[in-house]
């Protein structure tokens, strides 16, 4: 079929909906009052723009205008279970309020306590009457108790009433999913160039390096041509020392060339994780990080590989890294995404670099140093619920109050950043993925610098 035809075949398809609901609108013979009861329901659900203001015109518009109480109750799209949203005399209720057990989810209209209960529903299937609903489609129910005895038209009215909430509200969760969609994809997109594509810039001083060994090759290359031509010429013999020269210079080669590569193995594996914990299908599925935990050594399997990321930046900046002496000896297993607290370390130890300063301590002596480490929190989470707090410590003057307060805050920088590269996201990503296992997310001023913490649930394995 032609794309005109198509078309044309679609505005035919247009015509008839239209003639068929002027039949249908006909045959409902609305009152003027229910008739007004719709306009002014659709007029007030395009001027107010939240779901709770919503809630409260669905039921208010009928007490206004027929003088009846109406409760609202909506599935809960987390837990599935029917929850008291909304009353026409007291308004909003409070989150999570279940509904009473008499009030069942139903496809079809029925009574209860001299009330009438209408089913909220999505859309409606085409082809399908208002009496075989699919049962999937339910938003929830409305309840509506009248002082006298309501008629079947008034029944009728109620059902598409019903009807014209759910639409509104289906496709009002729809934007509302749309947006949180958007705005993680906005979050994803500063969490990779953060955590992925700055990183991977370090691959240009690797490649570097390699192009610094190549030319060293090329240049004992002409040497070797050179001798090799002296030799030829009888100009010249080849000693002893000169061969243990050319030996070594190439043994070193080889050496810094297993090392670039190793680096540089390391570092693709390291880029792979990350970008495979960020590029999940469940977190564009969800529209936001979905948690793939594990049992791991947190030592072992995060913290030392992403050190060893960064050891050759800390050493550049002159920072010693002090390792505690307990956690190798006696590691706790947790359950968590390996990937995603990787880049946890990863953003504090990036910090680390930039903001580690030089101090005076205790003993006089200089010091310029980050260390890592844990601390067991009993009962941290309640009786009987205990904690593992772990620790990034640098040195340095300590942040002020406001800096303290809102340095885990979206693009917030501390006044100290002002002559270093960031753009505020790093430990807000690192707030999150702690509060998504459960944890939580600080600072702390100490003696001789600043400690970086989160503290994770520990949970039986």
């Amino acid at each position: 079929m032609s794309e005109t035809n198509q078309r044309l075949r679609r505005l035919e398809e247009i015509h008839r909906r239209i003639a068929q609901k002027r039949v249908d609108y006909g045959r409902y013979n609305f009152s003027q009052l229910q008739n007004d009861i719709l306009k002014t329901f659709f007029d007030l659900a395009q001027e107010y723009g939240s779901l709770e203001d919503f809630y409260r015109i669905s039921v208010v518009v009928l007490k206004e205008f027929m003088g009846v109480e109406a409760r609202l109750y909506l599935i809960n799209e987390s837990s599935n279970a029917l929850e008291f949203v909304c009353d026409s005399s007291t308004g909003l209720q409070a989150e999570g309020v279940a509904a009473p057990s008499y009030m069942i989810l139903s496809a079809k209209m029925y009574t209860v306590e001299g009330a009438v209960v209408v089913p909220i529903v999505s859309k409606m299937s085409e082809g399908v009457s208002e009496s075989h609903r699919d049962k999937d489609l339910l938003l929830g129910m409305l309840k509506v108790e009248a002082p006298r005895p309501l008629t079947p038209q008034d029944q009728f009215f109620l059902g598409k009433f019903a009807n014209r909430i759910g639409f509104n509200l289906h496709n009002r969760r729809l934007t509302v999913q749309n947006i949180k969609h958007l705005k993680f994809i906005n979050n994803l997109v500063m969490d990779i160039e953060h955590n992925v594509i700055i990183p991977n810039m370090y691959f240009k001083h690797l490649f570097n390096r390699i192009r610094s060994k190549i030319l060293d090759v090329e240049e004992l290359e002409k040497k070797m041509r050179g001798m090799k031509e002296s030799m030829q010429t009888d100009t010249m013999q080849l000693s002893g020392a000169s061969c243990e020269e050319i030996i070594k210079r190439v043994s070193t080669l080889h050496q810094d060339l297993i090392d670039c590569h190793q680096e540089m193995l390391k570092h693709h594996n390291n880029c792979s994780l990350f970008l495979e914990s960020l590029f999940r299908r469940d977190h564009f599925e969800k529209g936001h990080l979905v948690l793939h935990s594990k049992k791991c050594f947190v030592e072992r399997e995060i913290i030392l590989p992403q050190l060893e990321q960064f050891t050759r930046r800390l050493e550049a900046q002159g920072i010693t890294i002090e390792r505690p002496t307990d956690m190798s000896t006696e590691q706790i297993p947790l359950r968590v995404d390996v990937g995603l607290l990787s880049q946890v370390y990863a953003n504090y130890f990036s910090n680390a670099v930039k903001y580690t300063e030089e101090i005076i301590d205790h003993k006089g002596r200089v010091r310029k140093a980050i260390a890592y480490g844990r601390t067991a929190m009993p009962d941290y989470f309640g009786q009987g619920s205990p904690g593992v707090k772990f620790n990034i410590f640098t040195t340095g003057p300590h942040l002020d109050d406001e800096d303290a307060r809102e340095i885990y805050t979206e693009g917030f920088r501390g006044k100290n950043s002002a002559k270093q590269s960031g753009s505020g996201h790093g430990l807000t990503f690192v707030k999150q993925v702690v509060e998504m296992h459960g944890g939580e997310a600080g600072y702390e001023a100490t003696e001789e610098g600043n400690n970086f913490f989160f503290i994770l649930p520990l949970e039986e394995i």
